[in-house]
Order: structure tokens, then C-alpha cells, then sequence
């Protein structure tokens, strides 16, 4: 654990504190930006979405200057999150900082007290216990679902799919074979064929959520991240999309099918090469 007195911590807090007073300037009722004094915590909302997945994908480029920079894009929703909550005495950075030091020490006995946790499964495992183990202080009853609904409304929607559909299986709401879930794949499909062929555009839109989740559960029977596999159909796309505008070499809508068929099979090629 770094020393907190080390030279590079001193210089983490002081930096960090310069980034407090400057949020804490832009705020200033007086003298401060027009446009972050008429932000709320719900307005930012979409920042702190969008700056979380550029961070993620200069993480994934793996460009240390850009990551540093996306990184702060992100400390800086944090911190002005917590300036605003504290003009109203809700809460301030401190108080977050000091909640999830906390949250730390506690999901983590196996370093700050006598657990054993020798692998990282072990870990999960001791993490998810404890972490059950807090949401059911707060209620009478052991219910997972309150879980299951906040991994629905907080996250992403396909990676809260998965995360529920893990933590279903894990008390036992699972099929007994992967045939099951290629069963139920197959009836989902029907369903939704139907459903475009002959209902409202709204059971038409439920139908495709009870496809995609299915084909999420297929993804977690074969161990497979659905997130991860469309982050990289998407990057094929774009990339063979490229490859088609500069073989065309003018507006695709003046390319007749054919040829924008051969481009894209080129495309193709040229990818697997």
C-alpha cells in the first residue's frame, strides 16, 4: 500500500485539491460559468455515461496520455457531482471518499482482517457474500430481486442481462441443459416473427428484449461475453464500411447493389488477411 506522506501521494492530493477549488470556482454563484451553475446532478447524467465509455475505450487503445486524459474527463463528474450535493449539505467528496475506503476494508477481510481468499474466484465469491449479506441488513427478507432491479435500471442494458441472468442461475432459476436454452432461443424467435407479422410495434419491441436476453443466456452457457462480442462486430463493421467508401471511391448512393456487394466481400477478405 502506498505510504499516504510518500512524495507521490502528496502530489495526488495537492492536484486534487486544486481540481476541488476549480470545480468549487465554476460553481460560484457570483463569478462562476453560466453553464455549470445551471447543472444539475440529473443534467450531468449524460456526461457521466459518455465519459465513462470514452475512458473505457482509450483503456482498451491502450494510449496512456489518452487514458490519463478520459480518466480526468471522468474525476471531474465526480467532482462536480459532490460540489453540487454540497451546496446543500447532502454530501461532499470527502463523504464519498470515505464511503468507498470503507466498502473497501469491508468486501476485502482476506487483506484488512483473518479471511482466506487465496484466488480470484474466491474473491468473487467472498465479495458476493458479503456484498448479499449488506443488502439483506437492509431489508427483512432475502429477496434477491431489489439486486436484479437495480442492475436492470443502472447499467447498461446488455450487461445488466447477463448480470441478472448469472445471478438467477446462481440460486438455481436455470435450465438443466444448454438444449433448454436453445429451446427456449427457438420459441423466442417464433415469437417474435409473429409478432412483427401481426402485432403492435410495442409487443413487437418486448419480443426482441425476450430474444436478445435469451441469446445473453446462450452467451453464458458457452462462456461467451455478448458485450465484448458486439463491441467487435461494431469495429468490424466500421472497419469493412471504410474499406467499401475507399474501393468505391465516391458517394456510396450512387453505387449500384452489386457493386457495393463485391466492395463489402473485398472488405471481407482483406479483414481475414
Amino acid at each position: 500500500m502506498t505510504d499516504l506522506g510518500s512524495p507521490n501521494s502528496t502530489a495526488s492530493l495537492v492536484a486534487l485539491q486544486h481540481l476541488i477549488t476549480v470545480v468549487a470556482k465554476l460553481r460560484d454563484p457570483n463569478s462562476g460559468c453560466p453553464w455549470d451553475l445551471a447543472q444539475t446532478p440529473k443534467t450531468l447524467i449524460p456526461y457521466v455515461i459518455e465519459e465513462a465509455y470514452e475512458a473505457a475505450d482509450a483503456i482498451r487503445q491502450g494510449e496512456a496520455t489518452a487514458i490519463a486524459d478520459e480518466l480526468g474527463d471522468l474525476l471531474l463528474q465526480v467532482v462536480l457531482q459532490a460540489q453540487i450535493a454540497s451546496e446543500s449539505q447532502q454530501f461532499d467528496l470527502a463523504t464519498i471518499a470515505a464511503g468507498i475506503a470503507a466498502k473497501l476494508i469491508r468486501r476485502h477481510p482476506h487483506v484488512f482482517g483473518d479471511a482466506q481468499a487465496k484466488t480470484v474466484e474466491q474473491v468473487r465469491q467472498n465479495w458476493e457474500a458479503i456484498k448479499a449479506q449488506e443488502e439483506q441488513s437492509k431489508t427483512d427478507l432475502p429477496f434477491l430481486s431489489p439486486r436484479l432491479d437495480r442492475y436492470a435500471r443502472s447499467l447498461p442494458p446488455l450487461t445488466a442481462a447477463m448480470k441478472i441472468s448469472k445471478q438467477a442461475a446462481e440460486v438455481g432459476f436455470e435450465w438443466e441443459s444448454v438444449a433448454g436454452v436453445w429451446e427456449k432461443f427457438h420459441e423466442e424467435l417464433g415469437e417474435f416473427e409473429q409478432a412483427l407479422a401481426a402485432e403492435t410495434q410495442a409487443e413487437q419491441q418486448a419480443e426482441l428484449g425476450d430474444l436478445l436476453f435469451t441469446i445473453v443466456n446462450l452467451a453464458r452457457w458457452y462462456g461467451l461475453d455478448p458485450e465484448a462480442a458486439l463491441q467487435g462486430t461494431n469495429q468490424r463493421f466500421v472497419q469493412r464500411f471504410g474499406h467499401v467508401e475507399q474501393a468505391a471511391g465516391r458517394s456510396l448512393s450512387d453505387c449500384r447493389p452489386e457493386e457495393l456487394e463485391q466492395f463489402w466481400q473485398a472488405a471481407k477478405r482483406s479483414q481475414r488477411s
